[in-house]
């Protein structure tokens, strides 16, 4: 992956607005219903040069395809892999028990009644990878979409696992272990294609106040450590420095004061075989985190890509608050601006119809962050 140059680079991480009747389709396909496929593949295309075209001109430097054909970040891998079936349904996250007035978007029972593993994993649809893979490539080329490099979101061995239930494996390790194996085959074809892979992984945050939220935090940081573990399984044959790890406390609006602090996590987190890790940085709970890595380094050759952008409001970011968190951000890695990327705190919309900002003003948030890392960039000898 690129190294920002010059000037800070700027990306997002992954999931970008979907047009209303794409988000009716996606939907269909969730509950099962009738859906005119060739509509969906046609809808699904046209949104996908948009976003691209959209990212270029926001000044957007490491673009992706925004996740147009995707039901979600992590259940459309139920559409690939066979071994799923049935219902189940997950628990919610403890902030939002406790204040359940918050939890009224839309695509939040969608991602609780899911699937679950009944049978044997196997990865049987490349095509649907290559599709999207080729949806991206020829679609920056289509538009001519000025960039620096581009990547592609998918979900995370640990994700799966705890998005959809396991009542199949004897355990949950050998079940997350099965997902690694077979996931492996996505992330080794993003690879192949010269395309940044980037590995969403709200399981080593999030979970600790949604699956674990009655267990000790050493049970949680066990957990981390497997997944952690079954990541760098899925990678091992890919350049670590073509793949860069999303960590996420969970996109949702809520006080959210029962995250689990980044300093419980992060020496974990850090012993992936990644290049860069993508953080939330910007929003009220973590926009203070940026000291963790003063006091636990981030390790030598690995990218810090900073959120700068809080993904569940629509306020639009003023681009010289965007230039002092990256001045932070550098300082807290050492000072070096090559180490760091501008980015979001989340996708915009992660479950296809869940966004939180209006999807007009996400581009002003985009352009934002460009003009931002404007700013900072000329803070630095390069």
């Amino acid at each position: 992956m690129k190294h920002s140059d010059g000037r800070i680079f700027t990306t997002h991480t992954g999931s970008l607005p979907r047009p209303e009747r794409l988000v009716e389709l996606l939907a269909a396909t969730v509950r099962g219903g009738p859906v005119d496929t060739a509509e969906l593949d046609r809808l699904a295309a046209a949104s996908t040069l948009d976003v691209i075209r959209k990212q270029a001109a926001a000044g957007v430097d490491i673009i992706n395809s925004g996740e147009q054909s995707r039901t979600s970040f992590s259940t459309y891998v139920t559409e690939r892999m066979s071994g799923f079936g049935g219902s189940w349904t997950r628990r919610g996250h403890r902030d939002q028990n406790e204040f359940p007035n918050i939890a009224r978007h839309r695509a939040i029972q969608l991602m609780r009644d899911v699937p679950q593993c009944t049978g044997p994993l196997e990865y049987q649809r490349p095509d649907l990878a290559e599709r999207e893979l080729a949806g991206l490539i020829d679609g920056v080329s289509q538009s001519g979409a000025a960039h620096q490099d581009l990547f592609m979101s998918a979900a995370s061995p640990g994700i799966i696992a705890l998005t959809m239930g396991n009542a199949h494996y004897a355990s949950h390790e050998e079940y997350v272990m099965a997902l690694a194996e077979e996931m492996r085959k996505e992330y080794e074809l993003i690879a192949a294609k010269g395309v940044v892979l980037q590995l969403d992984c709200p399981d080593l945050a999030m979970e600790r106040h949604v699956a674990y939220q009655d267990d000790p935090i050493e049970v949680f940081q066990e957990v981390v450590a497997l997944h952690i573990r079954a990541i760098n399984h899925a990678i091992r044959n890919i350049p670590r420095e073509q793949v860069r790890l999303h960590v996420c406390w969970g996109n949702t609006e809520g006080p959210h004061h029962y995250d689990v602090p980044l300093e419980d996590i992060l020496p974990l987190v850090y012993a992936a075989n990644v290049g860069a890790l993508v953080m939330e940085m910007a929003n009220p709970r973590h926009a203070h985190e940026y000291k963790v890595y003063r006091r636990i380094p981030l390790p030598e050759g690995m990218l810090l890509v900073a959120g700068v952008i809080d993904t569940k409001t629509n306020y639009v970011e003023h681009p010289e608050v965007v230039a002092d968190r990256l001045r932070l951000a550098v300082d807290a890695v050492g000072g070096d601006p090559r180490r760091v990327m501008a980015g979001t705190d989340c996708g915009f919309d992660t479950s296809a119809g869940s966004n939180r900002v209006d999807k007009d003003i996400v581009w002003l948030k985009l352009a934002a962050m460009r003009q931002g890392a404007d700013l900072a960039s000329q803070s630095y000898s390069w």
